[in-house]
């Protein structure tokens, strides 16, 4: 074996050795590590109270979960970023959802631009002028709700989380969660 494939091969190997506890991302276990959720706790995860939250629009409206969910059956939120997938998620979530669930308030939250202005301005370029843009402009939000590009999180009109780290696909599930609401 020549020497640079020889320093290659080190090279790899001690990349390799310094990933902490590899083993489960090589060879996954298949088992939910994630701890277990205590039900009616505040959290992210399906089956807690969703974090409250108050977010200006893209026209420095404010919204707070906890004031929508008052009058409506759930709110949606979907974490967009402007990218082709994003854009064909919430242009099929706008044409064949949204019409369906009127009592259900549907939001796009911008978590990449970070201003008001500069999530305007994708907001327009995008084609997305007839839907609310949320801008979070701290980091805690997304912390908070675990979310990245393309989840989709449905919280009832309680307060609860039905559906979490659910990323948009076909709207097939959406569709079946929006549907078993009370």
């Amino acid at each position: 074996m020549s020497f640079a494939r020889r320093l290659l091969m080190m090279l790899v190997l001690m990349l390799l050795a310094g990933c902490d506890n590899m083993r489960d991302d090589l060879i996954p276990s298949g088992k939910d590590k994630r701890p277990d959720i205590v039900l009616g706790s505040v959290g992210p995860q399906v089956g807690q109270i969703a974090p409250d939250f108050t977010l200006d629009d893209t026209l420095y409206t404010p919204h707070t979960l906890s004031t929508e969910l008052g009058s409506v059956r759930a709110v949606v939120l979907y974490f967009n970023m402007w990218c082709p997938i994003c854009d064909t998620h919430a242009n099929h979530m706008r044409q064949h959802i949204v019409p369906d669930f009127p009592d259900v308030r549907f939001f796009l939250i911008d978590y990449v631009s970070g201003s008001v202005p500069l999530s305007r301005s994708n907001q327009i370029a995008s084609g997305y002028s007839d839907f609310t843009v949320l801008v979070p402009t701290i980091d805690g939000f997304i912390k908070r709700y675990q979310a990245t590009m393309g989840t989709t999180v449905v919280i009832d009109a309680s307060g609860q989380v039905v559906r979490m780290n659910e990323d948009y696909l076909d709207g097939n599930k959406l569709r079946a969660t929006l549907d078993a609401l009370p």
